[in-house]
C-alpha cells in the first residue's frame, strides 16, 4: 500500500470544484450569486467560446484590495462569521468554496474596486497560482473565467454540446431574475442579447420581459401570510387553461434563493389535482419567505436543495395559498359580485390531502383543518332567484339543486355547432362552449360539496359479466363506491348487480356506469383512497353529463353556461381538458379588414 502524504493544493481544490462546478451553469450561478450578495443592481452575463469563456460584470460593492488574494482560498467569505450564523443564513452565498473552486479548473481574471479606494485591484490566476496588480477601474466586480475545464480534459469530455450547455445558463439566469426583479439581468450568447430585464420592483414585468408579455394575461397572483407561522408566499400562477409541457416552467424560491424543493413542487401538483391533462403542467413563479432559522440550506454543496423544521405545515400553507388563488377565478360574467361587506354567509372545509414526507411528525402539521376556499355569496349581493318549473323538475331529476345568481342569468347564446359546441356571444369576443365537459365540471364539483349524495334504488338490474380480478376491485372500493351513491352486489366470481346508483345517472346504463367505473378503478394506486375517491366522482359526473353530438335547445345551452359561470375552475374539466376557447373581436375584423 502507498504510503498516506498531503495533497497538492491545486488538487484538493480540483476535488472540490467536482461538487460545487459541475458545469458551465454552476460556475454562472456561484458568481452571479456572489454579485448579487455584493448588492448589485445591475449584472451582465456574457457566454463564447462554446460556453467555456464566461464574463459576469456587475456594479456591486467590489472586493477591497487587502481581501482579494484571501477571496479566492477555501474557505474564505465575508458571508458567515461563526458557527451560529450557520443557522441563520441570509445571505445567497457563505461557503466560501466557489472561487477556490473555479480558479483550480479554469484561467480566471478579476478586476474589481471598492467605492473607498481610487484605484482597483487585477487578479490573474491559473493552476491556482494567484498575481494580483493595481488597476484604474470603476466601482463593481468583472469576474473572466476562460478555457473552463482546460486542465481537466475528463471532465470536459462530459459536457454537452454549446447549445445545451447554454440552455442551462439561460433556464438559470431566468431564475434568478424572477427572483430578483429589482435587478436589471443581460445575458449574451456570442455579444447576442437573450435576456434583458429592467430594475424594476415588479415581478410581473420581469415575467413579461423574459417570457411572452402575453403570458400575464393568463396569470393569477399568490399572496398570501402566516403572522404565526412567520413565513409568507408570494407570486403568480397560471390559470389551468394555461398549460407547459415539462415542469421547467415552475419556478420556485425560498428567501429569494433558487431551490428544488420537492415539497413546494408537491404543493402545486396537489393545487393543481384534476385541473390539468395529463403531461401538462402551469406556470408557476412563487416565492416562499420564510424565517431563516426555521430552514437548513448547508445540506448540499450547490445549496439548490433545502430542509424546513416543518416541512408539512410549508407544504399544506403554499397549497391552500394556491388553492385560494385558483379559486377565486371569475370571468368577464362575475366580476363585481363580492358582497361589499366581504363576510362571507358560509365557509365549507375542504379537506387537505395527505402528505407523507417520511420522517416528519404528523404534529407538524398546523392545528386548524378549515380553509375558506369556498365563499357562498349572501342574499344581498344576489336576489333570491326563483327557477322555472322546468329547470325544478330538471334539478329533482339530476338530484342536485342548484340556484343561478341573478347577475348570471343573461347569457348571449347565439347557438350550437356541430351539435357539441356553444356558441356564446360576448362584448368583445366570440366564446366556443365544449357542452360535455362545461357541464361535467358543474356537475363535479356540486357533487364533490354534497354532504349526501342522492341515490336511486334499482329494483330491477341487469346482470353484469366482469372478470374476477375486477370484483375484487370493486369490493376494495365498496366503501368509497357507497359514499358516492352507489351499491353494487356480487352474485357469483365473475357475475354483479347495481342495486343502488346515484340519483344524477338514473338516465345510463348500469353497463356504462360499470365500464367507466372499471376503467378508472383499474388504474388507481393500491389503498390510495383519496385517488379512488376523487376517479369515482369524475366518473359519475363525466356520466351524467350532456353527450357531445346531443342536439340542445337554446334553454338547455343557456343552462349550461350559467352553472358553468357558478364554478370555482370554468376553465378545464376534471380530467383537465379545457373548456372553452375565445375568439376576440379583433381577430374576426381584421380577417375581414374592419377596424374594431
Amino acid at each position: 500500500m502507498s504510503r498516506i502524504k498531503q495533497l497538492s493544493v491545486n488538487l484538493i481544490n480540483q476535488i472540490a470544484a467536482g461538487e460545487v462546478i459541475e458545469r458551465p451553469a454552476s460556475v454562472v450561478k456561484e458568481l452571479v450569486e456572489n454579485s448579487i450578495d455584493a448588492g448589485a443592481d445591475k449584472i451582465e452575463i456574457s457566454i463564447s467560446n462554446e460556453c467555456r469563456n464566461i464574463r459576469i460584470a456587475d456594479n456591486g460593492s467590489g472586493i477591497y484590495p487587502d481581501d482579494i488574494e484571501l477571496a479566492f482560498t477555501k474557505h474564505a467569505t465575508s458571508k458567515l462569521s461563526d458557527e451560529n450564523g450557520l443557522f441563520n443564513i441570509q445571505t445567497l452565498g457563505f461557503r466560501g468554496e466557489a472561487l477556490a473552486s473555479i480558479i483550480s479548473i479554469a484561467k480566471v481574471t478579476c478586476t474589481t474596486r471598492t467605492k473607498d479606494f481610487d484605484y482597483g485591484t487585477k487578479v490573474v490566476s491559473e493552476n491556482s497560482v494567484i498575481k494580483s496588480s493595481k488597476i484604474g477601474c470603476a466601482q463593481g466586480t468583472i469576474m473572466e473565467v476562460n478555457d473552463l475545464f482546460y486542465n481537466q480534459p475528463a471532465r470536459l469530455k462530459f459536457l454537452k454540446n454549446a447549445k445545451t450547455e447554454f440552455n442551462y445558463i439561460q433556464e438559470l439566469v431566468q431564475s434568478l431574475a424572477l427572483s430578483h426583479p429589482n435587478i436589471a439581468f443581460i445575458l449574451k450568447n456570442n455579444s447576442a442579447n437573450v435576456i434583458t430585464t429592467t430594475q424594476n420592483s415588479d415581478i410581473l414585468t420581469s415575467i413579461s420581459q423574459i417570457f411572452n408579455p402575453e403570458i400575464i394575461n393568463e396569470l393569477k397572483e399568490v399572496k398570501k401570510s402566516d403572522p404565526i407561522g412567520g413565513f409568507k408566499l408570494s407570486g403568480y400562477t397560471s390559470v389551468p387553461s394555461y398549460t407547459r409541457s415539462s415542469k421547467k416552467s415552475i419556478y420556485t424560491f425560498v428567501n429569494n434563493r433558487v431551490v428544488k424543493c420537492p415539497i413546494l413542487l408537491k404543493a402545486i401538483d396537489n393545487a393543481y389535482k384534476n385541473m390539468l391533462p395529463i403531461g401538462r403542467y402551469p406556470f408557476v413563479v412563487i416565492n416562499l419567505d420564510i424565517n431563516p432559522n426555521d430552514i437548513d440550506v448547508n445540506a448540499h454543496p450547490t445549496k439548490r436543495e433545502i430542509r424546513y423544521k416543518n416541512p408539512n405545515q410549508i407544504f399544506n400553507f403554499v397549497w391552500s395559498s394556491l388553492t385560494s388563488a385558483l379559486s377565486n377565478i371569475k370571468t368577464e360574467f362575475e366580476f363585481n359580485t363580492q358582497p361589499q361587506n366581504n363576510t362571507p354567509d358560509k365557509v365549507i372545509p375542504i379537506k387537505r390531502p395527505e402528505v407523507d414526507f417520511g420522517k416528519t411528525e404528523a404534529n407538524d402539521f398546523p392545528t386548524t383543518d378549515v380553509f375558506p376556499l369556498k365563499i357562498e355569496k349572501n342574499s344581498e349581493t344576489f336576489p333570491n332567484y326563483t327557477p322555472n318549473p322546468i329547470e325544478t323538475t330538471e334539478q329533482k331529476k339530476m338530484g342536485i339543486n342548484f340556484e343561478i345568481p341573478s347577475k348570471l342569468k343573461q347569457v348571449n347564446v347565439i347557438g350550437q355547432y356541430n351539435n357539441t359546441y356553444i356558441l356564446v356571444e360576448n362584448e368583445d369576443n366570440l366564446e366556443i362552449i365544449d357542452q360535455h365537459i362545461a357541464q361535467e365540471r358543474y356537475i363535479y364539483e356540486k357533487l364533490k360539496n354534497e354532504k349526501q349524495i342522492a341515490s336511486q334504488l334499482l329494483i330491477i338490474s341487469d346482470v353484469l359479466d366482469v372478470d374476477p380480478q375486477d370484483i375484487d376491485i370493486l369490493e376494495n372500493a365498496k366503501s368509497q363506491l357507497a359514499k358516492f351513491g352507489y351499491q353494487i352486489e356480487k352474485i357469483s366470481d365473475n357475475q354483479i348487480i347495481f342495486k343502488k346508483i346515484p340519483q344524477v345517472l338514473s338516465q345510463v346504463k348500469p353497463k356504462e356506469i360499470l365500464s367507466e367505473l372499471l376503467e378508472n378503478l383499474r388504474t388507481s394506486p393500491d389503498n390510495d383512497l383519496d385517488t379512488i375517491e376523487e376517479r369515482i366522482l369524475i366518473t359519475t359526473s363525466c356520466k351524467a353529463s350532456v353527450k357531445a353530438g346531443e342536439k340542445l335547445t337554446l334553454w338547455q345551452m343557456e343552462e349550461i353556461v350559467k352553472k358553468l359561470r357558478t364554478t370555482k375552475n370554468p376553465y378545464t374539466c376534471p380530467h383537465g381538458r379545457p373548456i372553452s376557447h375565445y375568439i376576440p373581436l379583433k381577430e374576426v375584423a381584421a380577417f375581414f379588414a374592419r377596424s374594431v
